[in-house]
């Protein structure tokens, strides 16, 4: 007798991966991803190969976040505590042996040139989730001191670099887990009303402490000038000014329906600074008008009530600790972006999720929506 096996169907074998996608996050991924492909486009179609290599860190983005699903939680557990020792070790190693370019000092070289502090931004929320699921039941306030402290070594060693972008990145997503953990509002809002009347006070006195010569705390010269270009950037309109206003005017132009797919004067005619990486909403804006602003912040308004939705759904203390920070993290991409672009923010380095330029930021979100869409498939119990 002949035993005859059937080769199965490509379907068929890659049917077992898709299943238990949660489709509404999933179709606000595919949904930005495609705007961020047309955008790059438009924006970059005439500089060089940015467009292609776009679309292969889109592809690349999506294969990890498919690979990642597949992960259960409860390993990336375990990886919590090694992925953060190794990250604060880098950024230690990237201190002592990094290389500097334009005064900042944020890549290592391992063979291959890495940023270190993009670790953090998975590591950090991973490491403080496991911190509270281990104390779940019997959380005291040192543990949250605790939490402070194991979120405040690599953000320090971050914003050292200097990379105040990052730094924010990483301490937003530290400061979500301790939220989502427990912290008292009798913590948190002295802290915000100090903060409330700090940006009050800096308002009020721009003219006094945004002369030359007053040194700000902290803060340094460069960091400064861009709060206080953010506060008024006519006073050089044509420095430190330059970005903010040509980012608001592009904007502006594009009206209610924009000016056109690749029509962009302001973006074409590089009036638009970093056009495909930190300013690219602005060109999105100028083409696209209010419309195409409204298409793209409602799939980024899907994503993240999507995402606050497994949250709440999630099993476990680490899951749902996971879940709320990866999605908040990403409502402050968006808000920072979008907020140094049209002029409400200081200018920093942060990327516009799908839609910026840049490799190592679109593996990072591959990972942590990979992550959130695994919680996802364990709530619905198909792990």
């Amino acid at each position: 007798m002949t035993t005859v096996f059937q080769k199965r169907s490509l379907w068929a074998r890659v049917r077992p991966w898709l299943e238990g996608f949660d489709m509404p996050l999933l179709l606000a991924i595919l949904w930005l991803m495609g705007l961020g492909l047309v955008c790059m486009y438009s924006a970059g179609y005439d500089y060089g190969t940015r467009f292609e290599d776009h679309l292969r860190n889109t592809l690349m983005s999506l294969v990890i976040m498919v690979l990642m699903a597949q992960v259960q939680p409860q390993k990336l557990m375990r990886w919590a505590v090694p992925l953060y020792g190794l990250g604060v070790t880098l950024l230690v190693a990237t201190a002592l042996f990094g290389i500097t370019k334009k005064g900042a000092t944020r890549w290592l070289n391992v063979g291959v040139v890495i940023q270190p502090s993009e670790v953090l931004k998975i590591a950090m929320p991973l490491m403080l989730a496991w911190w509270f699921q281990k104390r779940e039941g019997s959380l005291r306030l040192l543990d949250f001191v605790a939490a402070f402290v194991l979120l405040g070594v690599p953000v320090g060693l971050v914003a050292k670099q200097p990379d105040l972008g990052t730094a924010i990145l990483v301490l937003a997503a530290g400061l979500y887990v301790i939220f989502f953990a427990g912290l008292s509002w009798r913590l948190i809002l002295p802290a915000l009303l100090m903060g409330a009347i700090s940006i009050t006070a800096l308002v009020m006195s721009e003219d006094q402490i945004c002369q030359p010569e007053v040194k700000w705390p902290v803060m340094r010269d460069y960091q400064k000038n861009r709060v206080c270009t953010l506060l008024d950037p006519t006073k050089d309109p044509l420095g430190k000014g330059f970005h903010i206003i040509q980012g608001e005017i592009a904007i502006g132009s594009g009206g209610v329906t924009g000016k056109g797919f690749t029509k962009g004067t302001q973006t074409h005619l590089e009036f638009i600074p970093e056009r495909t990486t930190d300013f690219i909403f602005a060109a999105f804006g100028e083409e696209f008008g209010l419309l195409g602003a409204l298409a793209l912040l409602a799939g980024f308004t899907a994503l993240i009530v999507r995402g606050l939705m497994i949250a709440s759904e999630a099993p476990t203390l680490f899951t749902r600790l996971m879940a709320g920070a990866i999605t908040l993290s990403f409502f402050t991409y968006v808000f920072v972006n979008m907020g140094m672009v049209s002029g409400i923010l200081p200018v920093v380095g942060v990327p516009l999720p799908f839609i910026s330029y840049g490799g190592t930021a679109m593996m990072s979100l591959g990972l942590s929506l990979g992550m959130l869409m695994s919680i996802a498939r364990t709530r619905r119990g198909r792990h």
